[in-house]
């Protein structure tokens, strides 16, 4: 699972617990600039997920980590696909973050009201 807060012009992705592991990420900072917008898609866990590198997908228990397809590089971090959160980033390594928050509603409402203010 992943926490997600804004700090000043800046969007950070804390990953919690033994997430840390399977993502070999901490913490991912990106510019609210670079944020196109989130969305909540619990559906998203349904899609191809392309190629695993470095990561951990087992379906229905976890999909972390770095993973490619169609030439771009997508982040995942979700066990439960109900709150699902997807964070759609421009000029940034990842094009896109797939996370899992505890409060999909919440955290999507945030990202918004913080890259509105931009």
């Amino acid at each position: 699972m992943a926490k997600v807060s804004v700090d000043g012009d800046n969007l950070i992705v804390e990953i919690e617990g033994l997430d840390k592991l399977w993502t070999l990420k901490s913490r991912l900072v990106i510019p609210l600039g670079n944020v196109r917008g989130a969305t909540s898609d619990p559906g998203i866990t349904k899609d191809p997920k392309g190629i695993r590198a470095p990561g951990a997908h087992v379906p229905g228990v976890i999909t972390a980590g770095t993973f490619h397809i169609d030439g771009e590089r997508v982040f995942w971090d979700v066990h439960d696909a109900t709150n699902a959160v997807v964070i759609e980033l421009a000029d940034e390594r990842y094009t896109r973050l797939v996370i899992q928050v505890s409060d999909p509603r919440a955290t999507v409402t945030l990202i918004e009201q913080a890259i509105s203010a931009t």
